[in-house]
């Protein structure tokens, strides 16, 4: 079986999974229980950093759409561009509460078309396992710092 098949989650997936949710984590943090101006610097960080990750989420996708066989490369482009469209979109937007809750919802959305993808080949097997988990981590932190607003 090779790498892309294998259900469980290997190391370097979990490292570089879970250590990217590590700011979403901070934020919410810092915004909750810092003082003035660090929760207005914590929102623009992770807005900034969410878009990056999703950006790069699309593009792992579309690396694996590329790279696998068994991918389809018209399905990982599609992908690829929503989650591209919904960061830069956060990004440009001049309502920061408007900027986490469409990133939530970019990262609710990946976990569940990741975790579909994997099931289905359009994505590595492991992503069955770490999506949901992983990407819940970011969503509920946007979510926690956007109601805050």
């Amino acid at each position: 079986m090779n790498r892309a098949q294998r259900t469980t989650i290997p190391l370097n997936s979990l490292i570089f999974g879970y250590g990217p949710m590590i700011p979403f984590i901070l934020a919410a943090t810092g915004f909750w229980t810092l003082p003035v101006p660090w929760p207005a610097l914590a929102v623009w960080l992770v807005v900034v950093w969410g878009a990056l990750i999703l950006c790069f989420v699309g593009g792992v996708r579309r690396g694996f759409g590329f790279g696998s066989d068994r991918a389809s490369t018209l399905v990982e482009i599609a992908t690829m561009l929503v989650y591209f469209t919904i960061a830069g979109v956060a990004l440009i937007l001049p309502w920061p509460r408007a900027s986490l809750f469409l990133l939530a919802i970019g990262f609710a959305t990946a976990a569940i078309c990741d975790t579909r993808a994997a099931q289905s080949g359009n994505a590595p097997a492991h992503f069955a396992a770490l999506r949901i988990p992983q990407f819940a981590t970011a969503t509920l932190c946007l979510l926690a710092i956007a109601l805050g607003l």
